[in-house]
């Protein structure tokens, strides 16, 4: 399904960037950046429909485990983000279920579980375009004051 279609089906909106993001996942001012777009859903979690390139691969024709955490990372820094919330990865676990076929549709999911104070926990699953869970996370981050 086409990510218009998707957003469209699932009221999804897209999230804003800062037009000068040097972010490694989501930053359009980052060249080689994965330009990931993010768009909230209604429950305040956090969706992105992507695809990683070969370029970014372990073993032939799969992503690289590293790479695999950074999308983790991300869909749970961004569901933190939707809050109004800039913050930092202070611990984070990932789980490897499936490996992750680069250059094929992915889903990211995340979302905040809870808070206390500067503490967000956070969860962040990666799905096939089936819908079958290939890794999942979670972590915890903690909140900065704005530069």
């Amino acid at each position: 399904m086409s990510e218009e279609r998707t957003a469209a089906s699932e009221n999804l909106t897209p999230m804003a960037h800062a037009a000068q993001n040097r972010c490694f996942g989501c930053g359009e001012a980052n060249p080689i950046g994965l330009h990931l777009k993010f768009l909230l859903a209604e429950d305040d979690s956090v969706v992105c429909l992507a695809t990683v390139p070969d370029t970014f691969e372990g073993p032939v024709g799969y992503v690289h485990g590293g790479m695999i955490a950074t999308l983790l990372d991300e869909a749970m820094s961004k569901a933190v983000r939707a809050r109004g919330v800039r913050a930092m990865t202070r611990h984070m676990e990932v789980d490897y279920l499936r490996p992750v076929p680069s250059g094929s549709p992915i889903r990211l999911e995340g979302r905040v579980t809870h808070h206390e104070g500067r503490k967000h926990w956070v969860q962040a699953r990666l799905l096939n375009d089936k819908g079958t869970e290939l890794a999942k996370g979670k972590g915890l981050f903690i909140e900065i004051p704005a530069k």
